[in-house]
């Protein structure tokens, strides 16, 4: 079982930045891909970054690339988000996730590619 709590959301104005962290317990978190994913009220959850788990396979959604940064730390066992340029668009409740499989190759984009879940971390930015 692995568990994972973010931190680090809060409120920001447009064109600033914020860096979100989860920190995962259990013995497995370095061979598990973690990703990052956000949802809006009445929304899909969708994928944001992901990141395998020895790092050289990152993947990023459209929307966020060039201004969002994820990256990981194994012997802290924390994932990192850094985000830049913020739009209200990104205003979501960003959650934290990890992979069921160990030691995959690629970052996966999609839900059903992660099977734990930390409960959310909001952020907010505004006009």
């Amino acid at each position: 079982q692995v568990r994972l709590v973010e931190s680090g959301g809060g409120l920001v104005q447009a064109g600033g930045s914020l860096s979100l962290s989860c920190t995962a317990s259990g013995p497995t978190f370095s061979h598990r891909n973690m990703g990052w994913f956000r949802q809006t009220p009445g929304k899909e959850r969708e994928f944001v970054a992901g990141i395998s788990w020895s790092g050289p396979n990152i993947e990023y959604a459209d929307s966020v690339k060039g201004r969002f940064n994820i990256s990981r730390d194994n012997p802290k066992n924390t994932v990192f988000l850094g985000m830049n340029s913020l739009k209200p668009g990104d205003t979501a409740i960003y959650y934290c996730s990890a992979s069921r499989a160990l030691s995959s190759r690629l970052a996966g984009t999609t839900t059903a590619d992660y099977a734990y879940w930390g409960s959310g971390t909001q952020v907010t930015v505004s006009s």
